[in-house]
């Protein structure tokens, strides 16, 4: 068995863990610090989890994923078992919660296809199994690309989601199409389109979601939502633009922190509006550890802000302000606020 190259989109801390094994007097050894995979095991149409050491590229784990429930996820960033191969207790701790549900939604379906596979239908290779990159963003493609992201198992999607993080300008052509096919009026186009972006939200990949859920971007993915063709058009841009409005009681100069406010609405918002009746309950845990994330980073920078919280303070303390005004400041409704 062998481990697979390490891949640069996996460098980082959502997938970032420590690996722990317990020892004969009941304590949890330090294995070391890696980025976990789930991967085909060499020469094999198994699946396994891959921890490659982030220092040296060595295999810090390997561990074939078992039908057997023999899994367990803990505080929202572990997940241990005991590996019937060693005969030993292992323990994934990860830095990020997205990470874990991430690698934890990947080892429920690849136990489901275990338990669902029949003796004439046992493999996981599908129609991306021979891909080795994303075909050309075009207008003529994109029915293949649909069917090339929607459509596979479990190493298909991984796949995909690789080759999406590899392709740098991937999403900045599909959405250049999709305005292409908006001013053409052309809804088949349309209807494809939201299709294929439907489905690389369903790859549920924290790392694809912190590139379509970021300024550049984000707008125009909401836009791709708009034409389901199973649905009336919903004008989910103009209501964002035009009904939305953010509250400033005190003025927010850092624009990191407004950047974090306002993803946070607008993932809120695909979240319960958009998509609320397709989503399966991994992606929304995502999405939320997104939301929950953005709140805490926001509310840590605004708390080293000393400008921000000396006029806060001044405003508490200010006798020419209503008390309502006070009660917002408070409880931090002013600053963090939209309306609609």
């Amino acid at each position: 068995m062998g481990a697979p190259e390490k891949s640069p989109s996996t460098n980082n801390s959502m997938q970032r863990v420590k690996v722990y094994q317990l020892n004969e007097d009941g304590k949890w050894d330090d294995q070391g610090t890696g980025h976990v995979t789930v991967d085909y095991l060499e020469k094999s149409e198994e699946l396994g989890l891959f921890v490659i050491d982030e220092d040296d590229n060595e295999t810090l784990l390997l561990h074939r994923i078992s039908s057997d429930d023999i899994y367990r996820k803990q505080e929202d960033t572990i997940i241990s078992w005991r590996d019937p191969e060693y005969a030993t207790e292992l323990a994934l701790s990860f830095q990020e919660t997205n990470g874990c549900s991430y690698i934890w939604e990947n080892i429920c379906r690849v136990q489901r296809n275990m338990h669902f596979s029949t003796p004439t239908n046992e493999t996981y290779h599908s129609v991306n199994s021979e891909l080795r990159e994303l075909p050309a963003v075009e207008l003529s493609t994109l029915p293949l690309i649909l069917k090339t992201v929607a459509e596979g198992g479990i190493a298909d999607q991984l796949l995909v989601t690789e080759l999406i993080l590899h392709d740098q300008d991937f999403f900045r052509k599909l959405m250049d199409l999709f305005g292409i096919c908006e001013d053409l009026e052309n809804m088949d186009g349309l209807h494809t389109i939201f299709k294929i972006v439907r489905g690389i939200i369903f790859l549920n990949s924290p790392q694809i979601f912190e590139k379509i859920f970021g300024d550049e971007l984000i707008m125009d993915v909401i836009g791709c939502l708009e034409y389901d063709p199973d649905v009336p058009h919903v004008h989910h841009r103009n209501f964002l633009r035009e009904h939305v409005v953010f509250k400033e009681a005190i003025p927010i100069k850092d624009p990191v922190v407004l950047s974090k406010i306002h993803q946070t609405y607008r993932v809120s918002y695909l979240k319960d509006v958009v998509l609320p009746r397709v989503l399966d309950d991994a992606t929304v845990a995502n999405l939320n550890s997104i939301i929950y994330a953005n709140n805490a980073h926001v509310i840590s920078l605004l708390k080293d802000d000393s400008t921000f919280i000396q006029e806060m303070f001044a405003r508490l303390k200010s006798s020419t302000i209503s008390a309502e005004s006070k009660q917002n400041l408070v409880n931090g409704h002013s600053s963090l606020s939209y309306l609609s």
